[in-house]
């Protein structure tokens, strides 16, 4: 075989991995592949990749040798130990200006720590996230690339002839920012899948619960959702989920098991919002409803002890659909913009400049979540890029002004129908959160103030100033120490 005859190599056969080598062959891009299982290699080759200008090789040795120079070593398996392990056996045959790609989901803490750590061997590393499934990664996804800035030059071509384009031909990649930026971007990205998901899910149950509707009818309803504000990848695949019939001719929906699974990154998305202090509530609860989920057999026993209400289904179908509707619109809306809360927070702690419009963009295309009302966001950001919250922007405000009686409509229906919707829920309390001038956290601090002298403002001081009462008259004039986590 040629030396350095390559543009780039990939490592990780799954379906990801093939896909998006295919993909790269496709647009002229000559790639080598490798895989630890070595049998894959050619298996690949003699199936999926048969009469393509891809190379197999059987070593890393013979992988990174088939690279032109700067080498660009694209890694797909799964994250944690596998990645490190993979850098760990490419190491010995790179040299300094060489770059290493991790395609993977990993988390970005792990990122910041390969980006530094490889930059003082002189080895440029690439953090991206690449969403859209198999079929994004083999006809165009969605590509988050983060990481050493200085890898981006020698990589730009490759990622956004791959990408998908949205309607002027932009591709859906873009560079997203410094060291982890773009894994935190991903993960943030699928949180907001999480919520997507779960929001769907609930107006599923709720059309199911006050109308009785059938899979068929649950399917021409979606499908004709997608032609409204909704219009979005999501809801088009949930019509033809339910369109769909098993062998038998029932519903192949009704046949799955309602016990779901989840792979992790919905978790971190929680648990990032949790030590930043910001409160991402949907996401969060869209990852505690696939644990009740999963709590199956429990969930059995207790449907036989534990009742539920018995309510009249609704009176006026088209108005209960379109509030159903307005209610997951303005759910969604709240989503995205808890999901653009903790991207600005974790930009000014990690001290990331984050292009907020570009990812929305990014996002138009080629990925799990792309929709219409991703451009509604890039919008917003191009008409003002210190926008605080998307609920603020002039466009989202007026929806969730003019939606807000129907969304609250479809929760109260849902509460007297027994059905749970913790993500419509937990969006509209966020809602009246947010734009309630006072909350009863005064109430709060005093409360800590008495049992633990935690201090407090006052509304006729400034603001920094902490005081302490002596509720009881039998406490001191010392009070604890003044922080936030």
């Amino acid at each position: 075989m040629e030396k350095e005859m390559c543009d780039i190599g990939l490592i990780g056969l799954a379906v990801m991995g093939q896909n998006l080598v295919l993909n790269m062959n496709d647009h002229g891009f000559r790639v080598a592949v490798f895989n630890r299982t070595v049998l894959k290699v050619d298996e690949f080759l003699a199936n999926e990749a048969k009469d393509t200008e891809i190379i197999g090789t059987h070593s890393i040795e013979e992988f990174v040798q088939a690279l032109k120079r700067p080498r660009r070593v694209m890694i797909m398996v799964k994250a944690g130990a596998t990645v490190d392990g993979i850098i760990d056996s490419l190491l010995p045959y790179l040299e300094a200006g060489d770059i290493i790609i991790d395609g993977g989901n990993s988390l970005y803490t792990d990122t910041n720590r390969r980006t530094l750590n490889l930059a003082e061997q002189g080895i440029l590393f690439v953090g991206t996230g690449v969403s859209g499934g198999e079929e994004g990664a083999r006809f165009g996804p969605s590509i988050m690339p983060g990481g050493n800035a200085a890898a981006w030059d020698s990589v730009k071509d490759i990622f956004q002839s791959i990408a998908a384009k949205v309607e002027d031909g932009s591709p859906c990649c873009d560079w997203v920012g410094e060291r982890g930026a773009g894994h935190y971007t991903k993960m943030v990205h699928n949180g907001i899948e999480y919520g997507d998901m779960q929001l769907i899910c609930e107006a599923y149950n709720l059309l199911s619960a006050g109308l009785g509707l059938n899979a068929d009818e649950l399917s021409e309803v979606f499908e004709g959702w997608n032609k409204t504000e909704l219009d979005s990848y999501l809801i088009e695949i949930t019509a033809e989920i339910f369109a769909k019939k098993d062998e038998d001719g029932t519903p192949m929906v009704d046949k799955i098991l309602d016990a779901a699974g989840q792979k992790g990154s919905g978790k971190w998305t929680g648990i990032s919002s949790l030590e930043m202090g910001v409160p991402v509530t949907l996401i969060g609860e869209a990852v505690y409803a696939r644990c009740l989920s999963a709590m199956k057999d429990e969930r059995v026993i207790a449907s036989k002890v534990l009742n539920g209400t018995d309510t009249a289904p609704a009176d006026n179908r088209e108005e209960f659909i379109e509030d159903v509707r307005k209610a997951l619109y303005c759910s969604k809306i709240i989503s995205y913009a808890q999901g653009y809360m903790l991207m600005r927070e974790a930009a000014k702690e990690q001290k990331w400049n984050l292009n907020f419009g570009g990812i929305a963009l990014m996002w138009r295309g080629g990925c799990i979540i792309r929709s219409r009302f991703l451009g509604k966001i890039k919008d917003a950001f191009d008409k003002n890029p210190d926008l605080t919250n998307l609920m603020l922007d002039e466009f989202f405000s007026q929806v969730l002004n003019e939606y807000q009686s129907s969304w609250r409509r479809a929760v109260i229906k849902a509460i007297e129908y027994g059905v749970p919707t913790p993500a419509f829920s937990t969006a509209l309390s966020f809602f009246d959160g947010y734009r309630t001038e006072r909350l009863p956290a005064n109430l709060l601090q005093a409360q800590r103030d008495y049992f633990g002298a935690h201090t407090y403002e006052r509304i006729d001081k400034p603001r920094g100033d902490f005081f302490h009462t002596n509720w009881t008259g039998r406490g001191g004039r010392t009070s604890s120490s003044t922080y936030n986590i």
